[in-house]
């Protein structure tokens, strides 16, 4: 690339070290190579990804008199991206739905826009690609972009993510990218004082009614289902009691009949809530976010809409009130609280769905390199942890037993423990029994009504009793069938032993 101007190394007072240096490796590696490079650079959430890239914006103007082009996947990172270039001198025009002539009189070398926008003004021939230099795409493992790509033949690429990881398995981004940049990882962040530190809680939720989707997440209705039932609202309720009475929170999750109920929740406490949606208006939207950033110890409980182009550093919690299979969602939600404040050195990740467990600690290290080199391998690694979770319950079964936390048992498991531990094997029957009677008698009022759940549990007490036939070894289908018919039948006589115990408990008091 032809320089015009001596301006390879960054000197901004506003720009911390690590900026500095990781701009000045970008420029250097498009400099060192032929062509139009194409380069994904990786930081974490929090360390600045915006204000990086509008000084790359502004030093490639300035050393190379040539546009730039910035893209975003949302109106709000538009308008946010635009006001941070401008506030650091440079003229740039939004293009988004608004705009529908772009005078050739204009003289912007910065735009921004939408990326299904700027596609259709460029076919209807309004926006020209030859004298742009450079393309900055912001979350670029969205992987929407690679359309547009192909467009701006005579243009260098930056892509800037958090995960470089494509939200496609399909679409591997090593296919749209020639190189990766790695910055600062998370605890080296949290180390230089430049993101706070999490404290994180964690609890063990039985994820098995959840089924995952065509995108190869969990579905909302299975979410639904699991989250709103009253075991995981008093869940929930506990754990915020617990580690976040009267701090500012964040809760995330999955769908939005779930934050609607958890709203109700916590109005029902008498704590300060509110709720919101990607179907909320704008105006009411900026409402409840002013409403947020100014009451102490509010709590938001939202869908979908502040995963990316908000930040409030005052969060105190971020609650995980949903499971997701999304490295990249994990680290959008918890990077919500990460916000470093002189008052604020510490926050509390309140993990309900297990994803400590699938992801790893948010500030682990993670090899980005290896996972943009091998993406598919990092994905069956991770789907491999999910895999565990996912015996195939009926879909139905959280709405027959609201009340019970834990739906399955792990046989297997149970049978190793009793063999580690000199204990005769027979003891798992026992303790899985008396998990369903629970799980009936929880969920009854009456004897007759735990009896008729018991019928419901025919096929789960099937696949039990074959995963210890198996624990066992060679076994008859004969001592199979009679170990099904025995289990069916001392759990009935245990359901009725817990109900009428509680009947003559209730009756006493």
């Amino acid at each position: 690339m032809e320089q015009h101007n001596n301006l390879n190394v960054v000197k901004d007072s506003s720009l911390y070290g690590y900026q500095e240096t990781d701009i000045n490796t970008l420029f250097d590696t498009l400099e060192r190579c032929a062509g139009n490079r194409r380069l994904l650079y990786q930081l974490p959430t929090g360390g600045g990804k915006t204000r990086i890239f509008s000084a790359i914006a502004d030093r490639f103007i300035r050393q190379y008199q040539r546009k730039v082009v910035v893209l975003t996947h949302r109106v709000e990172l538009c308008n946010q991206t635009s006001a941070t270039l401008k506030n650091l001198g440079i003229t740039n025009k939004v293009i988004n739905s608004q705009v529908k002539v772009i005078s050739g009189r204009e003289k912007h070398q910065c735009y921004v826009a939408m990326v299904e926008t700027l596609k259709n003004r460029i076919r209807e021939g309004l926006f020209t690609t030859n004298d742009v230099g450079l393309v900055i795409i912001d979350e670029a493992h969205h992987n929407s972009f690679h359309k547009l790509l192909g467009r701006f033949t005579g243009a260098a690429v930056i892509g800037v993510t958090a995960t470089p990881f494509s939200s496609d398995i399909n679409r591997p981004m090593y296919k749209n990218y020639d190189e990766l940049i790695v910055g600062e990882n998370i605890g080296s962040l949290i180390e230089q004082g430049f993101l706070a530190k999490p404290k994180t809680w964690r609890y063990d939720v039985e994820l098995n009614t959840l089924k995952t989707g065509l995108n190869g997440d969990f579905t909302v209705s299975t979410s639904d289902e699991l989250y709103s039932s009253p075991a995981m609202l008093e869940l929930l309720l506990h754990a915020y009691e617990s580690h976040s009475k009267k701090r500012k929170t964040l809760i995330f999750n999955n769908g939005i009949f779930t934050s609607r109920n958890v709203c109700k929740l916590f109005e029902d406490a008498g704590y300060p809530v509110r709720h919101l949606d990607n179907h909320t208006p704008a105006a009411a939207r900026a409402e409840i976010l002013k409403w947020f950033k100014k009451t102490k110890g509010a709590i938001l409980t939202s869908v979908s809409i502040l995963t990316t182009g908000f930040d409030e550093p005052t969060v105190q919690t971020v609650i995980l009130n949903r499971a997701t299979t999304s490295l990249t969602l994990y680290h959008q939600m918890i990077g919500r609280g990460s916000r470093r404040l002189p008052q604020k050195k510490t926050f509390n990740i309140i993990d309900l769905g297990n994803n400590h467990d699938r992801f790893g600690a948010w500030s682990d290290p993670i090899d980005w390199h290896q996972v943009f080199r091998h993406p598919e391998a990092f994905y069956e690694a991770l789907h491999s942890k999910t895999g565990f979770e996912s015996h195939n319950l009926p879909s139905d079964m959280r709405t027959k037993f609201p009340n019970s936390l834990q739906l399955s048992f792990d046989i297997q498991q149970a049978y190793q423990d009793a063999v580690d531990n000199g204990i005769k094997p027979r003891i798992v029957i026992r303790d899985s029994i008396r998990q369903h009677a629970l799980m009936c008698a929880d969920n009854s009022d009456t004897v007759s009504e735990a009896f008729l759940l018991t019928d419901e549990l025919d096929k789960e007490i099937g696949w039990r009793v074959k995963q210890y036939a198996k624990c066992l070894g060679r076994v008859t289908k004969n001592y199979t069938e009679w170990l099904h018919q025995d289990y069916r039948s001392k759990l009935r006589m245990l359901v009725q032993k817990i109900m009428q115990r509680r009947q003559f408990l209730k009756q006493a008091g």
